[in-house]
């Protein structure tokens, strides 16, 4: 009776269920006469799993953006594309990060689940194959099943650079990574944590797994910063996907929901890649409280850009660098992380097509759009003010991220936690099963962290740990981790 778009078996896995009940057991005992949580050492665990800035006491400031909002709640304006007003907000949001969009160029969504929907829908036929990153974010999966697609892998691996600046790579079961319980023992961690190898580990995309890419592979999907390992995308991996693209008639997608969360000058966001040849690095994190105050990391933006406004007609103008790669390139974000407000819905598309192929693709995008108009009338006008706000919001946030990430680098060796360079989320290979090191953490330790199975590391010992938590007890739970 039901589709074949579902799981055969929509049941939780046993250990998922196990894991609920050990939840519910740590909060019974943990739980005093009154029913209530005293201090931070009361509380039942520290949930290392959170993925929403309000729940870790980061909420965005509402008020002013309902009053300046409000009149526009009721309004029935469709537009498949969404309402110009809040588009161009979305546009100044890049502005204001150096990017160059048009208005043109923007397509919004209600969520960015919703634009992988669409995409889907637009380019592929049931049975076509979109290659996403593994370890990776198991819902791409899901997104792709639902619309009848299947996913193909392609792989991040491990980069060490050692002290001569000289680095070498190691796929997840090279060296210095076996899949020996021993090797993560307490005793090697705290040992080498006081004398650190004078090298650094980190995830780098392996562009040679594309190679393997089934016939019928329609979609290259980069995540950047990747969810969970804090990869960015260089220059030099982001040649070679759109390299790969353009000699398999490829549509290249880019995830950067957690875009203006990066903590290292050793990358930038992948549009200035193409709108902007001169951008190698992002701007400093410590320069980024200034775009608030509405400074432009790009001043200039509007005159560099201008050679390459394309006019698709009537005055509709259009970024389209006219040497720009052969292959249709979209940016998918949304009010989810940029303001930490999932429960708006509104999430965008940031589009680039070939010149010759624009106006088609964009034709084929409202289409689909135009039978949903799933975004509301509240969403747009929140989301347009909210939007001016956003990078006095993301700054607050990147301290905490920074902060925590400190942290964590510092408690355990760069063999054991790989350098993140942004994102919310770091990981740690700290050795045994998946499923009892997560079970025992929560029950023994009262701390709950994600197992690395969930992300499809392909060996056991990795844990994911959100980014977000307060400080103090984040601070907690890696003692507590360390001491497992």
């Amino acid at each position: 009776m039901l589709s074949s778009r579902l799981p055969k078996d929509l049941s939780p896995s046993p250990f998922f269920a196990e894991l609920e009940r050990a939840k519910a057991d740590v909060l019974a005992k943990c739980a005093n006469a009154n029913g209530r949580v005293e201090d931070a050492a009361a509380l039942p665990f520290i949930d290392m799993t959170v993925s929403s800035p309000v729940k870790a006491g980061l909420p965005v400031e509402m008020d002013a953006a309902i009053d300046e909002g409000r009149k526009d709640f009721g309004n029935w304006n469709p537009d498949a594309a969404g309402w110009k007003s809040a588009r161009e907000a979305v546009v100044e949001y890049y502005r204001e990060r150096g990017g160059c969009f048009t208005a043109g160029q923007i397509i919004l969504t209600a969520s960015t689940s919703e634009a992988y929907s669409v995409l889907f829908k637009t380019f592929c036929d049931p049975g076509d194959v979109i290659l996403t990153p593994m370890p990776g974010y198991p819902l791409l999966d899901t997104l792709a099943q639902l619309e009848h697609l299947e996913c193909a892998p392609y792989f991040l691996k491990i980069r060490r650079e050692n002290a001569r600046g000289l680095a070498t790579d190691e796929r997840r079961k090279g060296a210095g990574f076996r899949n020996d319980k021993s090797a993560a023992k307490n005793n090697v961690i705290l040992s080498e944590a006081k004398n650190p190898v004078k090298s650094s580990f980190r995830f780098v995309l392996d562009s040679d797994s594309f190679l393997a890419a089934p016939e019928r592979a329609k979609i290259l999907l980069l995540v950047s910063p990747h969810n969970p390992t804090g990869h960015c995308i260089s220059r030099e991996e982001w040649n070679a996907a759109v390299r790969f693209c353009e000699e398999n008639n490829m549509i290249l997608v880019v995830d950067e929901v957690f875009g203006d969360y990066t903590f290292s000058d050793k990358v930038s966001r992948t549009w200035q890649y193409v709108l902007d040849e001169s951008a190698d690095v992002i701007l400093d994190p410590g320069v980024r409280s200034t775009i608030g105050e509405g400074i432009h990391t790009s001043s200039d933006c509007d005159n560099s850009a201008s050679k390459d406004l394309w006019d698709a007609g009537g005055g509709d103008l259009i970024n389209l660098p006219e040497n720009g790669p052969k292959c249709p390139i979209f940016w998918l974000n949304g009010l989810s992380k940029a303001v930490g407000s999932p429960q708006l819905k509104l999430g965008w598309m940031a589009f680039y097509a070939p010149r010759e192929k624009f106006e088609e693709i964009r034709a084929a995008l409202e289409f689909v759009e135009d039978a949903y108009l799933s975004v509301s009338a509240p969403a747009q006008a929140l989301g347009a003010s909210l939007l001016k706000h956003s990078a006095a919001y993301e700054s607050k946030v990147l301290d905490r991220l920074q902060q925590n990430w400190q942290t964590l680098h510092e408690a355990f060796p760069s063999k054991y936690c790989p350098e993140v360079l942004g994102g919310w989320y770091a990981v740690v290979r700290l050795g045994d099963d998946d499923e009892e090191l997560v079970l025992r953490l929560l029950r023994e330790k009262h701390v709950l962290v994600q197992p690395g199975f969930f992300f499809d590391f392909d060996e056991d010992g990795w844990v994911v740990m959100s980014l977000l938590q307060d400080p103090v007890l984040f601070k907690e739970a890696i003692e507590r981790i360390k001491n497992k």
